[in-house]
């Protein structure tokens, strides 16, 4: 293949050994080092990081149209260019970066160890975060070019404006106010999925698209897969702030703060025993005074 003059591109081993040891900082070392120091500020890093993130990703998502998808990739199905033409060559190194671009947002979760950010550190976050390494390596060794960089294009322009987000939470509370769009960034991450989940299966479909049917079956499944990831966090994201506003309405309003179903239960159940017990009082009562009488 064409990628094997690339480094790290020679042999899986190398990304596996890569994404294993991120794992292990990030799970055991990384919360270890922290257990008794503070937090990390890291606020000059941190915008500094992200600027080059929003950089990367924007020159990444201009050469994907340069390249092939706004100048002569066909929408519906584009098949691997192997060639040693100047644009399949240059999707070829794009699609290298890209790979490499995904090595250096471990640094993503390194920040959270490091600022002890440990809500932020979720399965989804580490799952992604170790999983697409390895996909894009597939892509720069066997699928350069295509279909296969479709879902490339789109994350390039999801992920400026992600870290432009991070970027700017970073520099301050001040710059809270221009943040209100935060809560449209999952949104965005579950849109991206879902165009990648109609385009693969229009190509899937098609009896005359030349891109690899196994190659569409697995960006299909990989595609579904964080879909349903990214709406399971979503739903409980909204979930949960639902609840915060529902408990803070009620504590303005004078109202008992929300019970869940257990506690519900229980409290219904010790009023039919002290409604029973006093019954049983009052019978006691009657009889005791016929006997007298």
């Amino acid at each position: 293949p064409r990628a094997t003059r690339f480094p790290l591109m020679e042999h899986p081993l190398y990304t596996f050994g890569l994404v294993a040891i991120y794992l292990s900082w990030v799970l055991l070392i990384g919360p270890s080092f922290m257990r008794d120091r503070k937090p990390f500020q890291l606020r000059g890093t941190l915008v500094i990081y992200n600027a080059f993130q929003v950089a990367l990703s924007g020159y990444m998502f201009y050469e994907h149209l340069m390249a092939g998808w706004l100048n002569n990739y066909n929408l519906k199905c584009e098949p691997v260019d192997y060639s040693d033409g100047p644009m399949s060559k240059r999707m070829l190194n794009l699609c290298y970066v890209y790979y490499l671009s995904k090595l250096t947002e471990f640094a993503d979760t390194i920040f959270f160890v490091l600022r002890k950010k440990s809500s932020q550190i979720t399965w989804l976050h580490v799952y992604h975060h170790s999983v697409t390494p390895l996909e894009t390596w597939v892509l720069v060794k066997f699928l350069a070019g295509g279909n296969a960089t479709f879902p490339n294009l789109l994350n390039n322009f999801v992920h400026v404006c992600m870290y432009f987000y991070y970027m700017m939470s970073a520099m301050g509370p001040e710059y809270a106010k221009f943040l209100w769009w935060k809560k449209y960034m999952t949104e965005l991450q579950i849109a991206q999925f879902v165009l990648c989940i109609v385009h693969t299966t229009r190509a899937l479909i098609s009896s005359q698209c030349q891109f690899s049917k196994f190659i569409s079956t697995l960006l299909l499944l990989n595609a579904s897969i964080f879909f349903c990831l990214f709406m399971n966090f979503y739903m409980a994201s909204y979930k949960k702030s639902q609840n915060q506003k529902l408990s803070i309405a009620a504590k303005m309003n004078g109202a008992p703060p929300a019970q869940n179903g257990c506690a519900l239960a229980t409290k219904k159940i010790l009023e039919m025993n002290n409604n029973t017990m006093d019954t049983m009082d009052a019978i006691g009562l009657l009889a005791m005074k016929e006997k007298l009488n």
